[in-house]
């Protein structure tokens, strides 16, 4: 596997090795030794997948305090535009986005620190979303940051009327009324 690390420190653009014939290919997607290694230890405890049509935009979410979430996300059938937004109080480069193409044909993974907003819409007919996270989900604690916010300035790559957005992601809150992270 590839690890890059991105302009946003903490984040890690992973990119397995694909071994194709004409029956397919095979690739790791996750080997622990090799994680550690270059991006630390992360205890992951759980994996999750959603499935969503053309047009959904889940997030920008996160979750506060103790419950803040480590995560590693990759596309397995589809195509998305993933977004984060660093939350860290004291980053230099905090309230920035970065924003990627994860695909089944691209295979990437992002590994995403505590502090971080995430978010995706969906570019393709369909996608495959799955994600590892270092920490059980805690409704009380989760926040969603408003994904048009204006000071953030992303390019979501869709109008905002053919998104398919959850009440809670419609009702977001602005990235000034959001307490910074501290002590990750």
């Amino acid at each position: 596997m590839k690890f890059t690390e991105q302009a946003i420190k903490g984040l890690w653009l992973i990119e397995p090795v694909r071994y194709g014939d004409l029956r397919g290919y095979f690739c790791e997607t996750f080997k622990r030794e090799e994680f550690v290694s270059h991006v630390g230890n992360v205890e992951f405890i759980q994996d999750n997948e959603s499935v969503s049509r053309k047009g959904v935009l889940r997030g920008l979410h996160f979750q506060k305090g103790e419950y803040s979430q480590a995560k590693l996300v990759r596309v397995s059938q589809g195509c998305v535009l993933d977004v984060v937004v660093d939350l860290r109080g004291g980053s230099p480069t905090y309230g920035r986005h970065f924003a990627v193409e994860l695909s089944q044909e691209n295979a990437l993974q992002l590994f995403i620190p505590r502090g971080f907003a995430h978010g995706f819409v969906v570019l393709s007919d369909v996608a495959q979303f799955q994600y590892k996270v270092d920490n059980v989900y805690c409704p009380q604690s989760e926040c969603t940051l408003k994904f048009d916010d204006p000071v953030l300035g992303i390019d979501w790559r869709i109008r905002v009327e053919e998104m398919l957005l959850s009440e809670k992601d419609r009702l977001g809150v602005l990235l000034k009324d959001i307490k910074p992270f501290e002590n990750l």
